[in-house]
């Protein structure tokens, strides 16, 4: 069986340098804390999955093999298929920051592209137009840089306290951006486990490690799909 390296915090001297402002903490949003910024797990293979994402993608709060991009290399492994994930989760990261990363993210081949970045622009209150402009433009570097890179868009939701329309209308960005751009769809990354205490961490926001295990399902349940094709 291939021998497996973790390596973490890998980006993570790369993003203190090159990201113009780190994103600040605000109330309620998902947590900024770098220490937990990505892991990479590598093995002899020659595809590559590769999630982009926040604090949720980050495994904030708990140990970086008990989240979800980890899991799903269990999966893999167990699986037999020659995939290997890397984490490239920035806590606190919002869309603004990930098209400022993204660039130098797609310097090594990558087969399938997780998107998953908007909770914090949501928690933020940020425009949603800008939300919506800059997942696409992270969409369009993706497949400008290589038009055969599967892309997977994570759907989010957020509470109610920006009001019912905004909302709403957030609600909206990912599955019409997934429509547009004719890509999978994860209807709703935290499905089963948002507002539920005891798969959360003491926050209410970030998932447990029993949470990161019902996430992994809701990813497997699309990601499957692009693994699976010829």
């Amino acid at each position: 069986m291939p021998h497996i390296l973790k390596f973490r915090y890998f980006f993570l001297l790369f993003f203190l340098v090159n990201c113009k402002e780190a994103p600040k903490s605000e109330g309620g949003e998902l947590s900024n804390e770098t220490e937990e910024a990505s892991e990479v797990v590598t093995k002899a293979t020659n595809k590559v999955i590769l999630f982009f994402g926040d604090s949720l993608t980050a495994g904030y709060g708990i140990e970086l093999e008990e989240a979800f991009p980890a899991l799903i290399q269990e999966r893999l492994d167990s699986l037999g298929k020659d995939y290997t994930v890397i984490n490239s989760g920035l806590s606190g990261e919002t869309t603004s920051g990930g098209l400022n990363r993204i660039n130098w993210v797609l310097n090594q081949k990558v087969d399938v592209f997780v998107l998953e970045l908007g909770a914090n622009d949501g928690l933020r209150g940020i425009p949603l137009d800008q939300t919506r402009s800059n997942l696409q433009a992270i969409i369009d570097e993706v497949k400008n840089k290589n038009p055969s890179t599967q892309i997977v868009l994570a759907g989010m939701q957020i509470p109610p306290n920006m009001g019912p329309e905004y909302t709403s209308e957030f609600r909206k960005i990912f599955p019409e951006l997934a429509q547009k751009n004719e890509i999978p769809l994860i209807p709703f990354l935290l499905d089963g486990v948002a507002g539920i205490p005891e798969l959360n961490l003491e926050d209410g926001i970030h998932p447990a490690p029993e949470g990161h295990k019902i996430v992994t399902e809701n990813v497997w349940k699309v990601l499957k799909e692009e693994v699976n094709s010829p």
